[in-house]
């Protein structure tokens, strides 16, 4: 059995240590916010928080995350700055399809909480590798500057 910490609450689980962490999320603990893309850690879909950092999930194992706390998109709005980014993302209409928004979410959680007046180059360099098919590419940048200015 491996002991996590999700969004708070510890949870048992009888995987394969090698089990990568976004199976873990949806099928045994049945948390589907956290999306499955490609499946290679390439296009962000499945990315969640590992000790405040943007993983992906999708291609980190489970025992990389024992000892360490996981924070998935059903927990994101329990802090102020995932608070003001969903409100941002609303405000500005950015979800289009929706799929890869969850990864979208908690990668410009992650900037934010380090970064309070990300530039242009900071937004691009922290959402690389955020894949939106929809292409609402310049409203989730717009969306981070709102989310930051109302921070500030």
């Amino acid at each position: 059995m491996i002991t996590l910490n999700i969004n708070g609450n510890l949870k048992r689980v009888d995987v394969a240590a090698d089990t990568p962490l976004l199976w873990v999320l949806r099928d045994s603990l049945q948390m589907t916010g956290t999306k499955y893309g490609c499946g290679m850690g390439l296009c962000g879909a499945c990315t969640a928080h590992l000790d405040g950092a943007a993983i992906r999930s999708c291609s980190t194992p489970v025992s990389a995350a024992v000892g360490k706390k996981i924070v998935t998109i059903e927990a994101i709005d329990r802090a102020r700055v995932g608070q003001v980014v969903q409100a941002a993302w609303q405000k500005l209409d950015v979800v289009q399809c929706g799929y890869c928004q969850s990864g979208q979410i908690m990668s410009a959680v992650a900037l934010l909480e380090h970064n309070h007046k990300p530039t242009d180059a900071d937004i691009d360099a922290a959402m690389a590798g955020n894949i939106c098919r929809c292409a609402t590419y310049v409203r989730i940048r717009a969306a981070i500057h709102e989310a930051a200015q109302a921070l500030a």
